[in-house]
């Protein structure tokens, strides 16, 4: 049986605010980061599955650095599921790419979906039934949906999709034009945009026709489509690094947004640990750690038989792995990406990578 939804996770970003835990082989979305057994990755897969009807018609996306991480990670998915691109050039190459190989098999007709493979989601069943409708809306007409998340908080670190006319109702759930896309704003202005009730937050998520979206890039992105067309993967060298938003969705006249309340978090450095599993806790705890007047504060250690112990401390990230200590404030930890990157000049700190 033909199903309604074919899944693509895409997994091939590297998490580097996560580091030292998440490496150039060991990325973010291989970790267990929500409290879990699973990894943010196989917890993406799992509650695809249903949607996809199977392994069979779930497919991932990923780089080459990771491809065989992805096959011990996800062992049941099929390897001719697995795309793997042979450099990392951002989503707009991995989702034009990603389209043109899915659509070889199902056809253009079919409905596609982009998820990230490391983003939390906490009612599994609200996010199918938005899934759902998210489908039928693709299957209506002719447009690109991109699922929005109700904002909670005036949040500085997503980027705002403002909603438009109504453009459908399928499953009890609303569905928008989108009028714009705003980059990241001040607090001010993300406080402004929710009191109007018409913004949602980017969640990075997208469904739609896939010969929609394949017409929408050769009219918008033919530097990424004409490439690709010609010669494959192999023009991946070719390619400008560029988001599927930059390439796209900022472009094109058939957006649309379907707010979506399913409790989401897309997990962005180590505060994003603490809003899912802190409670009323002094600390978040993913270690052995022993501590004297010590709050608001995250420990992680790899090794189970690794003890921290702290005395005096708050509002701090202390992050144990192999043979690397991270001790970070809560409110820098986006300048680790920073520090990744400068280790990344020195030939002396390369293997922490």
């Amino acid at each position: 049986m033909k199903t309604k939804l074919i899944p693509i996770i895409l997994a091939g970003g590297k998490g580097e605010r996560f580091w030292p835990v998440s490496r150039l082989k060991r990325p973010k979305q291989f970790l267990c980061l929500d409290g879990s057994d699973r990894s943010l990755m196989q917890a993406t897969a799992e509650r695809l599955l249903d949607l996809a009807g199977g392994w069979e018609n779930l497919w991932v996306i990923t780089s080459s650095i990771i491809a065989d991480g992805v096959r011990e990670q996800l062992p049941d998915l099929p390897e001719s599921n697995l795309l793997v691109e042979p450099l990392g050039k951002d989503t707009a190459p991995a989702v034009a790419w990603g389209t043109m190989e899915v659509a070889k098999r199902y056809g253009k007709d079919a409905v596609l979906g982009f998820f990230p493979a490391d983003h939390w989601i906490g009612d599994r069943t609200s996010y199918e039934t938005t899934l759902k409708a998210a489908t039928q809306q693709a299957l209506a007409e002719p447009c690109i949906v991109t699922l929005g998340i109700k904002p909670n908080q005036p949040a500085t670190g997503y980027g705002y999709i403002e909603q438009a006319e109504e453009k459908g109702n399928f499953e009890g759930l609303p569905v928008y034009k989108v009028s714009r896309f705003t980059e990241k704003p001040d607090r001010a202005t993300a406080q402004g945009f929710i009191d109007t009730g018409k913004y949602s937050w980017n969640s990075g998520m997208f469904i739609f026709q896939a010969g929609v979206v394949l017409d929408e890039l050769q009219n918008h992105a033919p530097e990424i489509m004409n490439p690709l067309l010609e010669k494959g993967k192999s023009a991946y060298s070719e390619l400008e690094k560029l988001s599927i938003d930059y390439a796209l969705m900022e472009k094109t006249k058939l957006a649309y947004v379907l707010p979506a309340n399913f409790g989401w978090d897309d997990l962005g450095d180590w505060n994003g640990v603490e809003r899912l599993l802190k409670g009323d806790q002094d600390n978040v705890e993913l270690a052995t750690h022993i501590g004297q007047d010590t709050k608001n504060s995250i420990f992680y250690t790899s090794d189970e038989e690794e003890v921290i112990v702290t005395i005096g401390l708050e509002d701090v990230v202390v992050v144990r792995d192999g043979k690397v200590t991270l001790v970070v404030n809560k409110n820098c930890t986006q300048d680790i990406k920073k520090v990744v990157k400068s280790l990344g000049k020195d030939s002396k700190f390369k293997h922490l990578l």
